[in-house]
């Protein structure tokens, strides 16, 4: 307990130093666009870039139907986001096609923009990236990361067979602005990346699991936050409440509980502010509909930040449901 406090205590400036003050927002900074009042704004690491604190998914812009992936992104964006999310393999392509026909053709000149690639050699990720590019529309992409590493070796393999030089290859040529990497499954995985980098410090941003589970199970906010702040990378929340875990079903994934922790526990605000209370670039949240965007929308902008006594007292709650490992299903204990 007082290790784990002190530990949250360690993280309080850094996510003061992100979250802009005035409200969130940097000096001289709007708090509008053409569209209407932009959502608050934090500091993504070292790029000197700011991104509103909540950001679209593109996972379920990919499978949901068209109509409703139509009605997520202008919900977003009249709810004042300005960050979007996708990757190739979101339902092969799909997901960007749709930011390509509804996104990107009126609004590029408003939103951060992000994609990814799987891809484990050099010719498969440049084959991605070029029809990333394609699909959305865009002649340079804001943010490109290597995405979901899930080990150690996945890492060396990746590195290897020369994913990072066809990425600065990319950045040098201008189809890139900024790099990342991401993963869901295991911190050794996010940890050996940073030693792998750590002469060359190419990725500014890292993607992972931020949630209230995670602070007590195989933790990415204890294992990987401090060494990727150290670096001033910008930290991208994923997962925040589990995949939906945190609810008691969720019916395209066959789960259901008896014992959810929403709203046995703790409160879908709880939960997110959680994770906004600590020293996140943005949380990205996947939504299937509209009025689910918006629901997250309003957490974003009734957002105010926890105490540490707060946050310690939600992870005491949740932590024998965290340690049974249960909830965060995606994550894979291979060193």
């Amino acid at each position: 307990m007082t290790n784990r406090r002190s530990f949250l205590k360690s993280l309080a400036g850094a996510t003061a130093g992100i979250s802009l003050a005035s409200g969130s927002f940097a000096s001289g900074q709007e708090t509008r666009d053409r569209l209407g009042e932009v959502l608050p704004k934090r500091k993504l690491g070292r790029t000197g870039e700011h991104v509103t604190m909540l950001g679209t998914g593109g996972y379920h812009v990919g499978w949901t139907t068209e109509r409703d992936a139509q009605e997520v992104i202008e919900a977003s964006l009249e709810g004042g986001v300005r960050f979007f999310d996708t990757a190739e393999s979101y339902s092969r392509g799909t997901s960007e096609e749709r930011y390509g026909k509804y996104l990107t053709p009126k609004y590029r000149d408003l939103i951060f923009l992000m994609t990814k690639s799987t891809g484990r050699d050099a010719k498969t990720v440049q084959e991605h990236l070029e029809g990333s590019l394609r699909r959305l529309k865009v002649d340079q992409i804001d943010l490109y990361q290597v995405h979901a590493i899930s080990t150690p070796g996945d890492v060396d393999n990746r590195i290897n067979n020369g994913v990072l030089d066809v990425l600065l290859k990319a950045k040098q040529e201008g189809k890139i602005k900024y790099l990342g990497f991401t993963g869901h499954q295991n911190p050794y995985a996010h940890m050996r990346m940073l030693e792998q980098t750590e002469a060359s410090d190419i990725f500014d941003t890292v993607l992972m699991p931020v949630n209230l589970l995670d602070a007590s199970y195989y933790s990415f906010i204890e294992n990987v936050m401090p060494k990727a702040l150290d670096r001033n990378m910008g930290i991208l929340s994923i997962k925040s409440l589990a995949d939906g875990r945190f609810f008691s079903k969720k019916e395209e994934a066959n789960w259901t509980s008896d014992d959810p922790v929403i709203p046995n526990y703790v409160s879908i605000k709880q939960a997110m502010h959680f994770v906004w209370s600590l020293p996140v670039s943005v949380l990205i949240s996947g939504n299937e509909n509209a009025t689910f965007m918006r629901e997250k929308i309003a957490l974003a902008r009734s957002f105010s930040k926890l105490s540490e006594d707060e946050k310690q007292n939600l992870i005491d709650k949740v932590k024998l449901l965290a340690e049974s490992g249960g909830i965060e299903y995606y994550k894979r204990k291979e060193s």
